[in-house]
This record gives structure tokens, C-alpha cells and sequence, in this order.
């Protein structure tokens, strides 16, 4: 079994303590998004999981803990975007603070084990192409090195997202864009030694030699542990979606990142509860 800590909120940034109780106790409860009195008891014993799949914005709470890890497979997936406070409120500087701290995890765990996420991709004024050509090269030149691969994807937008899109005017990339994206993001991810990969996006962009992705990757879990995996698509994800399956433990509603396109926080009331209630020794979030 696949953990995927997670795609609802992050973990290592918000909640490093509540994870580590919860391996040492041996499982977490996870709760049905759609359903929440419907609750899954997941082991996290090492014998039970293949690996664990991180997802963040920011690593630095769980890099003291790392050795926690060491009966587990695992890999980092670590979002690194060039919006500012209008779009990303509650995420570290990208220069200062998460470009260094990649750098750090890259170099504890390897290159490999830390994927350069650059997603969503959305348009506005202020992000127009010419700035996502530039903060991209700028970035892929920083992370030269410390990762082997970069992934990214177009903005969806999601409900409950298409007031901050109307108030602070930013859209998902027409056809043109994403196409003229994609060409630059290949030739520059090249030229830093990364292979480029879209997460659940059309095969339309093979042809600049872009590779369709699975960000929870059963190829490369079976590079880390030497053990084969099920190769099954996850169905509980987006038809475009290559995902492996996995059981996610974290929980909606419960990120502060406050970032503008996120589609797993739906109401910024049952945040505020939730996070008024959150307890490091409960079995859930």
C-alpha cells in the first residue's frame, strides 16, 4: 500500500508532528472527503507500505524528523511556484526560503526522491507567459542538480474557486499559451538535466517531448525499494490521471497555505474549526 501524505493538505509543513505519533502508532484514521462520517482505519505499519509519497510547499518541520523515516520508502513531492502573497499567502519565500530548503532535502535524501512541482500553471496580468518563461529558467537554474525531474500542470478551476479567479484575474491557459508553455518549460528543463512531466494533462504535449506523469509512481517506488508494485491506475482520480493507488491521510479543509487556486480547501470557516480543534494525538485531521 501507497501512503500519500497529502493531496488534501500539507503535511510536512502544517502538521510533521501529527504524522510522526501517527507512525509510531501504526495507523491514522482517514475520513471520506464527501463523507466525513465515513472513516478508514489505515496502517502505516513499515511491513504494510510500499512507500510514502509527500506533498509540500515547505519541508522544513519534517527535516529534523527525517530519521523517523528510515524503515519506509519515500520521495518528496515539493512545490515550487513563482506567485507572490496575492496567490500563495501563507507559503515561504521561494528565493529565501523553499529554493534552500529543496536544496537541503535534495541533499539528505538524494535528487531522485525530491520532485520540482510547478503547478498549477495560471495566467493573469502579472503572471503572463514572458514571466513564467523567466521564473521558470530562474528556478530550474537553482534546482539544477538537486532534482531529476519537474512536473506540471494547468490551472483547473475547480468550484468554489471562480470568485478568487474573478477578483484577483487570474484563468487557466488557452490552447496557444499552454502549447507555447510547454515548448520554453521542455527546452529549459533540458538544459538543467530534468525530464519534464505534466500531471494529469493530455498526451498532446508528447511532441515536445514532454512525458505524461504519475506523481504517485509506482516505477519510481520500485527504484527506491527494488521490489515490484501492481501496475494500476488509481480510479478515484481524474480520468487523465496516471496516478498508482494510494490511501491519502490528510484531510480537506485543513491547509492555512491559503493558496488561491487550491481546490481542497472549500470554506475558510471549517478551516478556522479545524484547525481550532486539531490535536498532534488524534487518529485523524
Amino acid at each position: 500500500m501507497i501512503i500519500s501524505a497529502s493531496r488534501r493538505t500539507d503535511i510536512p509543513a502544517r502538521y510533521s508532528e501529527w504524522f510522526m505519533r501517527r507512525l509510531r502508532a501504526g495507523y491514522a484514521v482517514a475520513r471520506n472527503p464527501m463523507n466525513p462520517n465515513q472513516a478508514r482505519r489505515v496502517s502505516l505499519r513499515a511491513e504494510d507500505v510500499d512507500a510514502i509519497v509527500f506533498w509540500t510547499k515547505d519541508p522544513r518541520p519534517m527535516l529534523p524528523r527525517l530519521a523517523w523515516l528510515s524503515d519506509y520508502a519515500y520521495y518528496f513531492q515539493f512545490t515550487v511556484t513563482p506567485y507572490g502573497r496575492d496567490i500563495e499567502p501563507g507559503v515561504p519565500d521561494k528565493e529565501k526560503e523553499a529554493i534552500p530548503a529543496f536544496r537541503r532535502l535534495s541533499g539528505e535524501i538524494g535528487p531522485e526522491r525530491v520532485i520540482w512541482r510547478y503547478d498549477p500553471l495560471l495566467i493573469s496580468e502579472k503572471y503572463d507567459i514572458s514571466f513564467h518563461a523567466a521564473s521558470f529558467e530562474k528556478f530550474a537554474r537553482a534546482l539544477e542538480g538537486f532534482t531529476r525531474r519537474c512536473v506540471f500542470s494547468y490551472l483547473d478551476i475547480y468550484r468554489g474557486m471562480s470568485r478568487a479567479a474573478r477578483e484577483l484575474g487570474f484563468r487557466a491557459p488557452d490552447a496557444d499559451e499552454r502549447a507555447a508553455l510547454a515548448r520554453e518549460f521542455a527546452a529549459i528543463a533540458r538544459g538543467c538535466g530534468m525530464t519534464l512531466e505534466t500531471c494529469a494533462e493530455d498526451a498532446a504535449l508528447t511532441r515536445f517531448g514532454i512525458k505524461r506523469g504519475s506523481c504517485v509512481d509506482a516505477a519510481l517506488i520500485e527504484k527506491i525499494t527494488g521490489r515490484p508494485l501492481p501496475r494500476a491506475k488509481d480510479k478515484n482520480q481524474r480520468p487523465a490521471c496516471r496516478c498508482a493507488p494510494s490511501a491519502d491521510v490528510g484531510a480537506y479543509d485543513t491547509c492555512p497555505n491559503g493558496c488561491k487556486y487550491c481546490y481542497a480547501t472549500h470554506s475558510a470557516r471549517k478551516l478556522a474549526a479545524n484547525a481550532a480543534r486539531h490535536d498532534d494525538g488524534a487518529e485523524s485531521l
